[in-house]
């Protein structure tokens, strides 16, 4: 096999460049020869019909390109799809299961900037493809070996609809569990809709449920998506919260699988904090199976100490949201996520979703009477410090002697291994180095140590 196609959030790259409409129509192709397989594989489940898959997007300017792209690739193949159009990304996952649906695909870059684009692909499952599978879906795409093109009748159909989306609503609503019509009546709330995928849903279920709510940035046109808003620049929403006298403010990214906050104060509220607060009620209720939480090694030591005080295990994993779902699927673990505010709640959605932690975060904090502020003070945070270095080729530094010496003597340094991360992004052309520790200095020095070596020997000029 060729260079991976997939990374770790599936196939992106830069609109027409990288990812571009002949790419989206081979890739289509190629899942739907892989899904008409695996459903032929398993006939006796389905011998009423024949296989369709879901497609939603964010609000890119080139989604309907490669939309229409990839579902000519699936319609090829004998697929069927139902088009939502633009929709969260965990919207797609909860339609696919309520639908029966062989698969879901959804095209977004979620938090990069609106020039880049994805693909990604949710199987019948509702959950991220595993490895094993993509890798099974670019042989197909690189061998091009697809049986006899269907014809007449066989040919796929591309159905355009919304009517999937308001069962999906109806059970984002359904999370909050509550008698009172409108669970979140009198909170005040800013939201940030980062012009992108949560625009239109976000403020309706919010405002539904009774909330009180100022938004902002949910006016997109195609190219302000992400642009100085949304869960990577809360900032402006932080101010918005103070200046307004608002109880909290919650900010999506882009496909509005994560979520970001901001309490009272202005002070942000990240993933670990979120699954403190979510963790911590669910022990007090004895609905916290194993006693355990996931995370990734981002998380911060804060975090693991606060739920040790409660007698909760941290168990940590690499970075990505998927490893995170596989440790959970292992362990029975009810909650899970990362720091970036990608929170998974597998009893409540088959896959983050940004609505649905929102709500878990505000039902606790409406059913506590507490403020935002003192319910993420459970975490203190130790020093904690990351950064990225843009290089020319994220590949090799792993068997670079001079980078691997420096990652060796920064995690001496620091005292525990655990304490040091350093990985090559999934999406963009970074090597990410991360350190935290007991001590601010030791971790600003070992940081800049890193990236200094591998600016050295793998950074632009």
């Amino acid at each position: 096999m060729a260079h991976r196609l997939f990374g770790t959030d599936g196939v992106r790259g830069v609109a027409n460049v990288d990812l571009t409409a002949p790419l989206a129509l081979k890739l289509g192709a190629a899942a739907g020869h892989w899904m008409r397989t695996a459903r032929a594989a398993h006939a006796e489940n389905h011998k009423a019909a024949r296989p369709f898959v879901v497609i939603g997007r964010d609000t890119r300017l080139s989604g309907d390109m490669l939309e229409a792209a990839l579902a000519a690739g699936l319609a090829s193949m004998g697929v069927d799809v139902v088009n939502v159009g633009v929709v969260p990304t965990p919207a797609v996952a909860r339609i696919v299961l309520s639908l029966g649906a062989a698969g879901g695909a959804v095209i977004s870059a979620s938090h990069n900037p609106f020039e880049d684009n994805g693909i990604k692909f949710f199987g019948a499952n509702g959950k991220k493809l595993p490895d094993r599978v993509e890798d099974e879906m670019q042989a197909i795409l690189e061998t091009a070996q697809f049986p006899a093109a269907p014809i007449g009748g066989e040919i796929g159909r591309i159905d355009e609809t919304v009517k999937p989306v308001e069962q999906y609503v109806e059970r984002v609503m359904a999370t909050v569990d509550s008698p009172d019509p409108q669970p979140l009546g009198q909170l005040r709330l800013v939201m940030d809709c980062a012009n992108g995928a949560a625009y239109a849903l976000g403020p309706r279920i919010f405002r539904e449920l009774g909330a009180q709510l100022d938004v902002m940035c949910a006016a997109p046109d195609g190219v302000n998506i992400n642009v100085d808003c949304g869960s990577t620049r809360p900032q402006a929403l932080a101010r918005r919260v103070v200046e307004t006298g608002a109880d909290a403010g919650l900010a999506f990214d882009g496909d509005a699988d994560r979520v970001m906050f901001a309490d009272e104060t202005g002070a942000v509220v990240d993933g670990d904090r979120m699954m403190a607060i979510i963790a911590l009620t669910l022990k007090q209720r004895g609905r916290l199976p194993g006693d355990v939480v996931v995370a990734t090694i981002m998380s911060n030591v804060g975090l693991e100490q606060a739920l040790a005080g409660n007698g909760i295990r941290l168990h940590r994993t690499d970075v990505g949201d998927r490893y995170v779902a596989e440790a959970m699927d292992d362990l029975g673990a009810a909650v899970g996520g990362e720091q970036s505010g990608h929170i998974l709640l597998p009893a409540l959605t088959p896959t983050g979703d940004g609505l649905v932690t929102a709500l878990q975060v505000l039902r606790v904090m409406r059913e506590s009477g507490k403020r935002l502020s003192e319910m993420a003070s459970v975490v203190r945070s130790c020093p904690q410090l990351l950064k990225n270095v843009r290089v020319h080729d994220k590949r090799g530094w792993q068997e670079d002697p001079e980078i691997q010496r420096a990652i060796a003597e920064g995690r001496e340094r620091l005292g525990n291994p655990e304490w040091l991360s350093v990985r090559a992004s999934g999406t963009e052309p970074l090597i990410r180095v991360m350190a935290q520790g007991t001590s601010a200095e030791t971790v600003v020095e070992v940081v800049d140590r890193i990236c200094s070596v591998v600016a050295n020997r793998l950074g632009k000029a």
